[in-house]
């Protein structure tokens, strides 16, 4: 698949994820409109919001500058230990 290069579709894709969240976030508080469904809604986008910056700035600025991650495959492929660079293997993961 060819990477995504296009300003205007890379921008057409953010306003689509937002689309896409508010409205699965709404019928979910539809179907169950209570502050504690609403608050574990909140809480689980919060948390996994958190979890990517983990894997993606964090990881990449702190623990590993060396290593660019391309997914969250790669970053599931570097956690499990198999696209870490290695100094026996210093090309591994490029």
């Amino acid at each position: 698949m060819k990477d995504l290069t296009d300003p205007r579709w890379i921008k057409a894709k953010g306003v689509l994820f937002v689309v896409a969240g508010v409205l699965s976030a709404g019928l979910l508080l539809a179907q169950h409109p209570t502050l504690l469904d609403a608050a574990l809604l909140l809480i689980c986008v919060w948390s996994f919001c958190r979890a990517y910056y983990f894997a993606f700035y964090v990881i990449e600025n702190y623990v590993d500058p060396g290593y660019k991650f391309s997914g969250l495959w790669s970053f599931v492929r570097y956690w499990r230990g198999k696209d870490r660079k290695t100094p026996t293997d210093p090309v591994k993961g490029l």
